[in-house]
């Protein structure tokens, strides 16, 4: 039996009603014709804190007694959870402080300090931060509101599985992103409840690959930087492990590269700005194509806390890969004209210079030439082409500076 019901989700659904926002969920017409699935998407990121969170602290908070309230709480978080503690203990007058692992985006530091909590930053991951969160917890006597590992928490998140099976009844497939496993825990629970047949589908980077790994008996083995801080966890809950052996279908491991894409693809088609564990589900259809054709797929977009910094690399990066922006050199003989030339040759096929670094005084230039190093904005690979086409016609020796795939 699990420690979770149903009827758990759905008080914990009619409790936040009003509270917590009833987000969206809409087919993408041009995700399905890429991937060749009906796409469903859950639109957490626009949640008031900008992740499910909300969902779940929410209902944990309601229901800690008058003493429990008074104390104050804590909690650990990469920041999503971090906010949505904060914000639900600020409107209930809940003293709360958050400890954060000291790499967590400025941006969910500054918005979780701006809800009101104390801020501690402490430890390199949110399992580091988590000690330090219960040892200032025991020293202080306050309540700790885990991230994921408590029934409140799971019964809150499995609101989401409602309200989707509920606008698209003909979804037959979740993919959820695993952290700690909170997410995926009550949602499983509810859509099983809801459709027996249904497919639970859990998503993790490969760098944090935790639910993998204990599934199929392996060294526990995570680490490393991944833009999905969200769920870099490396050992989801005790209650959460249980309940994904028995309702989890399969879990499926992505690249940074493939979340990277996700982002990309749905700030540019949907125009909705994802995190990385935000984007963890489409990347896993993106990643695993065989696996999701012609399925009809909800994906859950968890959250929206992204930093602006990363997501301009992202985005750049993106267009890098498409062959939007890249990088030649061309070698030229050093005498006035000759960069105008050049740029009137790049100008006469529509390519759009960017930035220019001429070198011509480094080792290994011969005296009477120069380098050219440009960044270029294109349309396709078939235009970088065109443009290198173009130079060396002109009787210009080039080479791009970035690997693309053959545009033949």
């Amino acid at each position: 039996m699990q420690p979770i019901t149903i009827d758990d989700i759905r008080r914990a659904q009619a409790l936040m009603a009003g509270v917590v926002v009833r987000t969206p969920c809409a087919k993408s017409q041009t995700l399905s014709k890429i991937t060749g699935a009906e796409v469903y998407l859950k639109f957490e990121n626009l949640q008031f804190t900008g992740s499910f969170k909300d969902r779940g602290a929410y209902i944990k908070l309601l229901r800690l007694d008058p003493v429990q309230r008074a104390r104050g709480v804590i909690a650990n978080s990469a920041g999503n959870h971090a906010q949505g503690v904060a914000y639900h203990a600020q409107r209930l007058d809940i003293p709360a402080t958050i400890v954060m692992p000291v790499g967590t985006p400025n941006v969910k530091v500054s918005q979780t300090r701006d809800l009101g909590a104390e801020i501690i930053l402490s430890g390199d991951t949110v399992d580091q931060a988590a000690v330090a969160a219960r040892a200032i917890c025991d020293e202080k006597n306050l309540t700790f509101i885990h991230p994921y590992d408590d029934p409140d928490i799971i019964a809150g998140q499995g609101t989401v599985a409602l309200e989707m099976l509920a606008d698209a009844p003909d979804i037959d497939t979740l993919v959820i992103p695993i952290g700690g496993g909170g997410l995926i825990c009550g949602n499983a629970i509810a859509a099983r409840a809801i459709n027996r047949d249904i497919q639970i589908i859990g998503v993790e980077s490969q760098l944090y690959p935790s639910a993998y790994q204990a599934r199929h008996g392996q060294d526990n083995d995570c680490g490393g930087q991944t833009i999905a801080e969200g769920i870099a966890v490396a050992q989801p809950g005790n209650i959460n492990l249980s309940i994904m052996d028995e309702l989890v279908s399969d879990i499926v491991l992505v690249s940074e590269e493939d979340i990277e894409r996700a982002i990309d693809l749905l700030i540019t088609i949907e125009k909705t700005v994802v995190e990385g564990a935000g984007a963890a589900g489409l990347a896993a259809v993106l990643a695993h194509p065989a696996r999701f054709q012609g399925r009809t797929i909800g994906l859950i977009l968890c959250g929206g806390n992204i930093d602006t910094r990363m997501l301009s690399s992202i985005l750049m990066r993106g267009l890098i890969r498409e062959g939007k922006v890249t990088r030649m050199r061309v070698e030229i003989t050093d005498r006035p004209g000759a960069l105008a030339k050049v740029a009137q040759l790049v100008g006469d096929v529509g390519g759009n210079i960017l930035e220019v670094q001429h070198q011509r005084n480094f080792p290994g230039v011969p005296a009477k030439l120069a380098e050219l190093d440009l960044v270029l904005e294109t349309r396709d690979r078939y235009h970088i082409h065109e443009i290198t086409a173009t130079l060396s016609g002109a009787g210009y020796k080039v080479r791009e500076l970035i690997d693309t795939p053959d545009a033949g």
